[in-house]
């Protein structure tokens, strides 16, 4: 990003030169976020009789500029700065102070009743709050109405089903999608659950949550300004520790192990075409190979399975974050908000991915399903109450062993076709419908 004229002063210079680490920025929603605070704060600064009316508006419109995105490229500092994120508040201040004009001090008018103990987490509180209600939330609900639609098209569908991967009593394609759409219906009611206690912010704590040098009116109107953020339980809880965000990143992670579950069993459902289960046909993007003519991919669910590694990862160091609240401060937040924002970012696109290139164009292939389903030894299980386990059990080894039906050794064994074809319903046994001994 090419810098026309730089707008920061002396303390993000020295930050930028001691922080030479990863080439990677503070997320920009953090940023932009550390602009609406300031912009609110200057209001609320003249509104208390704390501010001059006109250098307030001043640092209010710079703040909302910053706000906008328009000066994305005037915050060059690694995300890996110090753990209070000081560097960037700093940033944010002097940024602000140059736009708003000449007669406006970083630290005694930008960041008054500030410190940069409670603006910064506060910032990546409401920023991840956001951008999980507008981005996250709808990607999940788009992927959990695809695999509703699949679950009723395929509702009639039988399949076999499978434990521990082996053979199973039948079920329906349907019920399978419907199960999925399900486990991410629930991660996406997780997600928001958690989002209640991220928006509890430190605001108004100032350095240790006492409060020192801000008015006791401060925190709430800035807050009412935001239109976001919720007060704390306790000050002193909410700045002393990241465990909202930890709570958050937490139902994250249970959003990418239901995903890495889900692709998987695609996955597997689509492998093939000769020598896998050959069970769904998932839509061809693109060439599976640059050597093996006529090869394709699963390469939707792929993409899925690396970003759920990445978040799940990604969780491992945001709880070792939080784990590092010593005493009044946490001190390893801009790491912390860096792993947060790529998970919800990645998250994101993935679940768009899935049910736009992937879900809402999967096709079954209901020959092989119906094979597999009338093949499994399992359908055994349903000839329980009419001829007992032992009996059953017998059959399904002489089945296996001879590599023929459950109903041709059965059969064989003495079992008349009535009792067979009551027994072996397929869609009832989906169904968990006992058949009738009549």
């Amino acid at each position: 990003m090419a810098i026309q004229q730089e707008l920061w002063g002396t303390e993000t210079t020295k930050a930028i030169d001691n922080f030479p680490v990863s080439g990677e920025r503070v997320p920009a929603p953090v940023v932009r976020w550390l602009g609406r605070i300031k912009a609110a704060a200057a209001r609320v600064n003249a509104e208390l009789g704390l501010l001059d009316p006109d250098l307030a508006e001043r640092i209010a419109a710079a703040g909302d500029e910053v706000a906008a995105g328009e000066h994305d490229d005037q915050f060059p500092i690694d995300v890996f700065q110090t753990g209070s994120g000081t560097s960037s508040n700093m940033n944010a201040n002097e940024v602000i102070a140059t736009l708003a004009g000449d007669d406006v001090h970083a630290n005694d008018h930008v960041n008054m009743g500030q410190s940069s103990n409670d603006v910064f987490p506060s910032a990546v509180h409401l920023a991840a709050v956001e951008a999980a209600e507008r981005d996250l939330l709808p990607a999940l609900e788009r992927l959990a109405g695809s695999f509703r639609r699949k679950a009723d098209e395929f509702a009639d569908v039988v399949k076999a089903g499978r434990t521990h991967l082996m053979d199973a009593v039948p079920v329906t394609l349907g019920q399978e999608l419907g199960g999925y759409a399900a486990q991410i219906a629930l991660g996406r009611d997780r997600v928001r659950d958690a989002l209640g206690r991220a928006a509890q912010i430190p605001l108004g704590g100032t350095a240790t949550g006492t409060g020192l040098n801000t008015h006791p009116e401060f925190a709430e109107r800035v807050r009412e300004k935001l239109g976001l953020g919720e007060a704390p339980l306790d000050r002193f809880e909410a700045q002393g520790n990241r465990d909202g965000l930890v709570e958050l990143h937490g139902a994250l992670k249970v959003v990418a192990v239901s995903l890495t579950k889900i692709a998987n069993d695609l996955v597997l459902m689509g492998s093939g075409p000769r020598t896998g289960l050959v069970e769904l046909q998932l839509p061809e993007l693109q060439k599976g190979s640059s050597i093996m003519p006529g090869k394709v991919n699963p390469v939707i669910p792929e993409v899925v399975l690396q970003v759920a590694a990445q978040v799940i990862g990604n969780d491992t160091a945001v709880t070792l974050a939080g784990t590092q609240g010593n005493f009044e401060l946490n001190v390893r937040v801009p790491m912390l908000a860096r792993n947060l924002f790529e998970s919800i970012r990645i998250l994101t696109s993935a679940s768009t991915l899935l049910a736009q290139r992937c879900v809402d164009g999967i096709e079954a292939n209901e020959e092989t399903l119906r094979r597999h389903a009338e093949s499994t030894p399992a359908v055994a299980t349903a000839l329980n109450p009419f001829i007992g386990y032992d009996r059953a059990a017998e059959i399904v080894k002489e089945a296996v062993a001879s590599r023929r039906t459950i109903r041709e050794v059965a059969i064989e064994k003495g079992v008349d076709e009535d009792t067979l074809d009551r027994a072996l319903d397929l869609r009832a046994m989906a169904r968990g419908v006992k058949p009738k001994d009549e």
